[in-house]
């Protein structure tokens, strides 16, 4: 049974991810499995596609079609609620407040919220704190959620423009110091939410639904290149690692190595 961290960066395109310009973003590809042709969900707008990242179902089914919070008409366990039940402790730390609902409450032992559009640096700001509290506490999993890349880089400036790369740069920093510093007692999966196009996303043009996704752990190959690989897959693949069983509801299913 293993540890895991979860970085997500909201909005970051394969071939953003791919011309960032950053060093480790190539070292990532060969220290896990990989995929840069994952599909989200429709639309890929970033609540819907975190609650079909947590929850493993489809937008129809958990009824979550904008950045609007609607409770589930039929509920089901999430990531958080399953580790809970089998008494994992989880941490959040998070830049744009709505993904506080990817949570039921109680679920989290530790999590900080911090202001991405009041506040200048909050990605590192807040790797900086899941860092502190990895360290302080060992949390079972802890969930990093970066969201410059998207409001800064892609609403800002565009998708593929300079300052979007940048983000994505800065980012990828971020991982690196994450990796470095736990890679050895954490597994450490990096994924995107949706990408974009233009100053925008939520369509089913390709530059908005396909996403970038890494694996790094002892339970996958290095260098792998993994296939017909889907968001909903992501919390199935946590549960597999973390020992628990899948809520009967998940659609995705596991991407780890059999043990």
């Amino acid at each position: 049974m293993e540890k895991v961290i979860l970085i997500s960066i909201d909005g970051m395109r394969p071939d953003g991810f791919l011309n960032c310009g950053h060093p480790f973003a190539q070292r990532m590809m060969q220290l896990g499995a990989y995929t840069l042709t994952a599909r989200t969900v429709v639309p890929s707008v970033t609540l819907p596609c975190h609650m079909s990242l947590f929850h493993s179902v489809t937008p129809e089914r958990h009824g979550i079609s904008t950045n609007l919070y609607m409770p589930m008409v039929r509920p089901l366990n999430g990531l958080f609620e399953q580790l809970r039940a089998f008494r994992k402790v989880s941490a959040m730390y998070y830049g744009w407040e709505p993904l506080r609902d990817v949570a039921r409450p109680e679920t989290l032992k530790f999590a900080t919220y911090l202001n991405a559009y009041a506040e200048d640096n909050t990605d590192t700001t807040l790797t900086d704190l899941a860092m502190e509290r990895i360290r302080k506490s060992k949390p079972d999993f802890v969930f990093l959620y970066m969201v410059e890349t998207d409001e800064k880089g892609g609403h800002d400036n565009g998708w593929m423009s300079q300052p979007y790369l940048d983000c994505i740069h800065a980012a990828i920093d971020n991982v690196r110091r994450v990796y470095e510093a736990f890679g050895e007692e954490y597994t450490i999966i990096v994924t995107a939410d949706h990408g974009g196009h233009d100053r925008t996303h939520g369509t089913q043009l390709p530059e908005d639904m396909t996403i970038p996704q890494f694996y790094i752990g002892p339970r996958f190959t290095p260098g792998q290149v993994l296939d017909n690989v889907r968001i909903l897959d992501t919390t199935p693949t946590i549960a597999d690692l973390m020992g628990i069983p899948a809520e009967r509801d998940w659609e995705g299913r596991s991407l780890a190595d059999p043990v």
